[in-house]
């Protein structure tokens, strides 16, 4: 896909990758850009900035997907590219079980991580398969490839993204449907918290420009996986190769990053 006179849509958009992503997408020309963001300001002070279009929006809510959609269209005459890159991240509470997160907060990372995704592509499928051109960018992470210690309710929802991703690519590739997931591992947001990123780091940590960089690059050979962090395709192919290895390498990792509040 190039973006050159294209619209494009992306959630998540007023900071960090989201934020990265817009600025990039203006270097490359797109004819109509909406900044959509819970931060109604900080999307619209961005808007300013750029010369896009801002839109409040929790991502949540499946008739403010909807309406996003809909504004867009009815402004610009239709949507190439919709970025669902809306994420959040919480440790695993209590003992860090895998099961120590209350239900609200796997219900939260299900609805932003998974049922958002699911909300845009409702919203955007009709008219994208009546053109027969479309593209959905997906910000996943490297977790829903691989996983990553302590954040069970992260990596869970991250997996089901990617599961859906491919149900959407599968579906629809024939009506002309274009598909990406975007899967770094640590970038330098207000996610990490200034953090080294724990597992996530472990191979550098870039910036929402690099990221946005090596996006544009993934969109313009339509590839399914895009991949910022190289090493993840090989340790992606180790998971499937061996996956009673790679869980032992995983629980290794886990020992030795053990949070600081652990006995």
């Amino acid at each position: 896909m190039e973006l050159r006179d294209k619209v494009v849509v992306v959630t998540g958009g007023a900071s960090g990758i989201g934020a990265g992503l817009a600025r990039r997408f203006c270097e490359e020309g797109v004819r109509g850009l909406v900044i959509a963001d819970l931060n109604s300001e900080a999307a619209a002070s961005l808007a300013v900035e750029l010369g896009a279009r801002s839109h409040g929006v929790d991502v949540r809510d499946e008739s403010a997907i909807a309406a996003l959609v809909a504004d867009t269209e009815a402004e610009f005459g239709q949507i190439d590219l919709f970025c669902s890159n809306a994420g959040i991240l919480n440790l695993d509470e209590g003992d860090y079980w895998a099961t120590s997160s209350p239900n609200d907060v796997w219900q939260r990372n299900w609805e932003i991580h998974v049922m958002a995704h699911i909300y845009a592509a409702r919203a955007c499928l009709p008219s994208m398969i009546r053109r027969a051109e479309g593209h959905f960018l997906h910000t996943v992470s490297a977790a829903g490839l691989l996983n990553q210690p302590y954040t069970a309710a992260y990596a869970t929802t991250k997996h089901a993204a990617i599961g859906f991703a491919e149900s959407l690519a599968i579906a629809h590739g024939d009506d002309g449907i274009k598909v990406s997931c975007l899967c770094p591992q640590g970038v330098d947001t207000a996610m990490l918290g200034g953090s080294d990123g724990g597992a996530a780091g472990l191979d550098g940590i870039l910036s929402p420009a690099q990221v946005a960089e090596a996006t544009v690059v993934g969109l313009r050979e339509e590839q399914f996986l895009i991949l910022p962090h190289e090493q993840v395709q090989q340790y992606h192919l180790n998971k499937a190769q061996n996956y009673d290895r790679w869980i032992g390498g995983m629980r290794k990792l886990r020992r030795t990053m053990r949070p600081p509040t652990l006995p």
